[in-house]
């Protein structure tokens, strides 16, 4: 039987710093782990992303070879995948490197001919957990624990939208009445000094 992999403390979370689509209806921004895999990586190891379905994440199986990678094709019936293969140098303490890491923006990968690994977009708002795989020639080496469940935005359905402006309040009326008869005193004055 295979060894099974380190367990590491690291718990991957959405990006704590205010980012504009933090998280959207079909992907999410997650913290770049740094240093978390000093000293147990090789120079041709990989770190994969786990993405899961919040129920299923207990029921996920490490692949034992790149080959048994799940791929993202098959999200909607293994409720899992894996993604953006790296090489494990990026996470290293000393690589200069985005702080954030975007899940589910890679929107080429509806393509049919597309080859996994692929980071295509959420298909629902989950919730999502995922964790980081460390993999070597012979398998998994380490993993970090699962994240928190990740919930997505939800499209606001037409049909819930009034297509009525909101009704102004009577002071705001007043405010616009008086700022426009100040304009048409004001060009009155200045067409009266130029004539």
């Amino acid at each position: 039987l295979p060894t099974p992999p380190a367990r590491l403390p690291y718990v991957p979370q959405v990006s704590p710093t205010a980012l504009l689509g933090k998280i959207t209806a079909s992907t999410f921004a997650l913290e770049r782990p740094r240093c978390v895999f000093d000293g147990l990586a090789d120079a041709s190891d990989t770190v994969w992303l786990v993405v899961a379905f919040a129920n299923a994440s207990a029921t996920f199986r490490n692949p034992l070879s790149r080959a048994d990678v799940p791929p993202y094709k098959q999200l909607p019936t293994a409720r899992s995948y894996m993604t953006l293969e790296t090489a494990a140098a990026a996470y290293s303490c000393s690589a200069p490197s985005p702080s954030v890491l975007r899940v589910g923006g890679d929107t080429a990968c509806r393509d049919q001919g597309r080859q996994d690994p692929c980071n295509g977009p959420l298909p629902s708002p989950g919730p999502y957990r995922v964790k980081f795989l460390l993999m070597g020639c012979s398998g998994p080496k380490a993993e970090t624990r699962w994240s928190e469940p990740i919930l997505l935005r939800r499209a606001i359905s037409p049909s819930t939208i009034d297509p009525a402006p909101a009704r102004r309040g009577s002071a705001v009326v007043v405010i616009a009445s008086i700022l426009a008869s100040l304009g048409a005193v004001l060009a009155t004055a200045v067409l009266g000094a130029l004539g």
